[in-house]
């Protein structure tokens, strides 16, 4: 669903480049109408999640465990299909400090109320469901507050019908989007995955979560920079600013770089203490060291790959970069990692080495295509894009800039 609303960071960032601010509120009511028909499909995985897990081997204490969270889980479900088109919408004009106020908010209320109904009360993992879908409305209920006030000017005019038109042109856009992010972050859940089938699954499956973790923590970082680079490449592509866009990209991929490596020494040195402030099992705190190496490559690599990813969006090759995705993950970092980790006995290490490697030749692609890319053409696309789903562009005299550099 992340994947489907990246669809309207496209259209709402090409769209703001262009002057055509009065098209934004359309596009997230198509995104809102999308997502939730989606989610209503989705919440069907939740609702059987413990037969499916058993269908597939997990373990009986797992896949019970899963089942009770997915089930109190849905109402988040839902939040995601509106809060993700609102962030995207957001975004695209640049309002990101709103983002950032609420969602520091919402941190401390979940902070809170996490360890008053899981620790306090003993409420477990229902706990954790409860105040996660309470944050998450939190946070889509405060961004609608300040979206209707008035504050988006031109981009927010009221509901409208035309939220209906050409739906299933969206769509395809839509899915398109899904499938490149799906296969990414999908590639890191199957990760976890195949460690449920290992000899000593629990510590592996444990040893992974907690870096699993760290990773998402880190990543945070150069998700951060997905969106900026995003929003700048898709806002200069419809303004008709390719060189700008490239720079942007440049100046992007080197911060995320350098946060990446600074991260990962931090790690390098804490590795005997940070590992004790998620378990007490001496196992577990173990293999989390042993693992600490291969979770700082996976830092640095994954703070550059975000990165290339935004600038696809932003410029609209989710399609391209979906084939990419199936190519490296899947045909050759998943049969690499299985090999290593069981053929060659190399367990959880070889699992995730395998499939750390398809991150690198994925990202390696990434960067031969867009180290190609003909970024004036690039602008071209984007003003027939626009034409195609807004109509006529308002920025004329930035075709000057485009004619000069051709």
């Amino acid at each position: 669903m992340l994947g489907m609303g990246s669809a309207l960071e496209t259209l709402c960032g090409q769209a703001v480049g262009a002057g055509q601010l009065d098209m934004l509120g359309i596009y997230m009511q198509r995104s809102w109408v999308i997502l939730l028909t989606t989610a209503l499909i989705l919440s069907l995985l939740y609702v059987f999640a413990e037969p499916l897990l058993k269908l597939i081997g997990q373990t009986e204490s797992i896949s019970e465990a899963a089942g009770v969270f997915a089930i109190w889980m849905i109402p988040q479900l839902f939040a995601y299909a509106m809060n993700f088109p609102i962030a995207k919408f957001l975004q695209s004009q640049s309002k990101i400090m709103v983002m950032a106020v609420i969602a520091a908010v919402a941190l401390v209320l979940h902070t809170f109320f996490s360890w008053l109904l899981m620790l306090k009360l003993g409420w477990g993992l229902v706990g954790a469901a409860v105040v996660l879908n309470s944050s998450w409305w939190f946070i889509i209920l405060a961004q609608l507050f300040y979206i209707f006030s008035g504050t988006c000017g031109r981009a927010w005019s009221g509901f409208s019908w035309k939220a209906f038109h050409n739906l299933w042109g969206f769509v395809r856009l839509s899915l398109a989007s899904a499938v490149m992010l799906c296969l990414e972050v999908w590639y890191f859940m199957a990760l976890i995955l195949f460690a449920g089938y290992l000899k000593n699954a629990e510590v592996s499956v444990d040893a992974l979560s907690i870096c699993m973790n760290i990773l998402g923590w880190t990543i945070m970082v150069a998700l951060g920079m997905n969106a900026a680079i995003s929003v700048r490449v898709s806002n200069e592509l419809g303004a008709s600013h390719p060189r700008t866009a490239r720079f942007s990209l440049v100046v992007a991929v080197a911060t995320s770089f350098l946060i990446g490596i600074l991260i990962s020494l931090v790690l390098i040195i804490t590795r005997n203490i940070y590992p004790s402030l998620f378990s007490s099992d001496t196992s577990v705190e173990a293999l989390v060291k042993e693992l600490t190496i291969i979770l700082v490559l996976c830092i640095i690599i994954d703070n550059v790959q975000p990165v290339l990813s935004g600038v696809a969006i932003g410029a609209g090759w989710q399609a391209v970069v979906a084939y990419v995705n199936i190519a490296c993950y899947y045909l050759f970092g998943v049969p690499l990692g299985l090999i290593l980790g069981y053929k060659l006995n190399m367990g959880v290490k070889g699992i995730w080495y395998g499939m750390m490697t398809g991150t690198i030749v994925q990202t390696c692609v990434l960067f031969i295509i867009i180290y190609r890319t003909n970024w004036n053409k690039e602008a071209s696309i984007a003003e027939d894009r626009i034409r195609k789903w807004g109509g006529p562009t308002a920025h004329g005299d930035n075709d000057v800039e485009k004619t000069a550099e051709t």
